[in-house]
C-alpha cells in the first residue's frame, strides 16, 4: 500500500480543516500506516461535508471485501421499490424459504416466522442480520441490487452474493465488494438526499440510524448503540459496519456543531490471534477519536 496522505500535498502537509494540532489526522495516519507495514490492506477516505473536498484519502480507490456493508445498496433498492409501489412494504416473507444465517442477527432467535418487508430492513440495517438481508435478496433480487448499484455510479462495489455462514468452492469468495471513495460518497449522498430521491435517501438513513454496531470508528462518538437517532448534543451520526474473517469496515457520517464529515475505513488482516484484530481495531478507535475532534 502507498503511504496515507492527507489531500494538500502528501504526508509534508495536514488537511486544510486540520489548521490547529487538535484537528489533525497524526494519530490516524500513524496507526494505519503501522498496519499497512504488518501486511494489512487499507484504504480510507474522508470528505468535508461542507467543503465537498476531500480531507484524508489512502488507496481509497482499491476494492477490498466489506462484508455486511453489502445491505446499504440493498435497503437503497428495497426503499426505491417500495416509493416506486413495485414492492409492499407491510408484504410478509415466510423465513423458512430463507437460506439463514446462524452466525449472526437476531431473527433466528424470534419466534414470529415471517416479518414484514420493512421490519426486515430494520434488522438488516439495526443488527447485521443475514437472514433478514438473504430474505431482502430472495424478495428483490441480486439482478435488481446490481443494477442500482451501477445505476448510483459504483464502478467498483459490488453485492456478489447472499450471506452464508460458510463459503464453498462454487460460492463467490465474498458477499459484498468497494472501495471506500465510493463508500464515503454514498453515505454523503444519503444524507444530502441525493441517492434516488429524497424519500429513498431518508428511509435508507432511518434505517441505518438504528445500527447497534458502534464498537469501531463511532466507539469515539460516545452515543448509546441502541438509541441515538436523537442526541442531546446535536451528533448527527449514521454508520454501517462488515466484519468477517480479516475484514473490518465501516462507513458513516459524522457531524457536529464546527464540520460535517463522510467516512469510511476497510482493514483486511490476518486474523492470526487476538492481538492482530485487537490492532486493527485500535486503528478504527483512533480515526474515531480524531472525527470527532474534527467535527468539535
Amino acid at each position: 500500500m502507498a503511504p496515507l496522505r492527507g489531500t494538500r500535498r502528501g504526508n509534508s502537509r495536514l488537511p486544510r480543516r486540520a489548521a490547529v494540532g487538535r484537528r489533525s489526522f497524526t494519530s490516524t495516519l500513524k496507526a494505519l500506516d503501522e498496519l499497512a507495514r504488518s501486511g494489512a490492506q487499507v484504504s480510507v477516505r474522508i470528505d468535508d461535508l461542507d467543503r465537498g473536498s476531500s480531507v484524508l484519502m489512502g488507496d481509497d480507490f482499491v476494492t477490498l471485501p466489506v462484508a455486511g456493508l453489502g445491505v446499504v445498496p440493498l435497503l437503497i433498492e428495497v426503499a426505491a421499490q417500495i416509493e416506486a409501489g413495485t414492492l409492499d412494504g407491510l408484504e410478509i416473507v415466510d423465513r423458512n424459504i430463507i437460506d439463514r444465517v446462524e452466525s449472526g442477527g437476531v431473527w433466528q432467535h424470534l419466534k414470529a416466522p415471517a416479518l414484514p418487508v420493512v421490519d426486515l430492513a430494520v434488522l438488516a440495517a439495526a443488527a447485521g442480520d443475514g437472514t433478514a438481508a438473504n430474505a431482502l435478496i430472495t424478495r428483490v433480487g441480486l439482478p435488481a441490487v446490481r443494477s442500482r448499484i451501477e445505476d448510483l455510479g459504483l464502478s467498483r462495489s459490488a453485492l456478489l452474493d447472499r450471506f452464508r455462514d460458510n463459503r464453498g468452492p462454487d460460492d463467490a469468495p465474498h458477499v459484498a465488494l468497494g472501495t471506500t471513495r465510493e463508500l464515503a460518497q454514498l453515505f454523503a449522498a444519503l444524507v444530502n438526499s441525493e441517492v434516488v430521491s429524497a424519500g429513498v435517501s431518508a428511509q435508507v438513513a432511518e434505517w441505518l440510524s438504528l445500527n447497534h454496531d458502534l464498537s469501531l470508528i463511532a466507539s469515539a462518538t460516545g452515543l448509546d448503540p441502541f438509541a441515538h437517532f436523537n442526541d442531546r448534543h446535536g451528533l448527527l451520526f449514521i454508520n454501517k459496519t462488515g466484519r468477517a474473517d480479516g475484514v473490518r469496515c465501516e462507513a458513516g457520517v459524522l457531524a457536529g456543531p464546527r464540520a460535517g464529515v463522510a467516512y469510511a475505513l476497510t482493514v483486511c488482516f490476518d486474523d492470526l490471534s487476538i492481538a492482530h484484530r485487537l490492532r486493527a481495531h485500535d486503528a478504527f478507535r483512533t480515526l474515531g477519536v480524531e472525527l470527532m475532534e474534527y467535527v468539535f
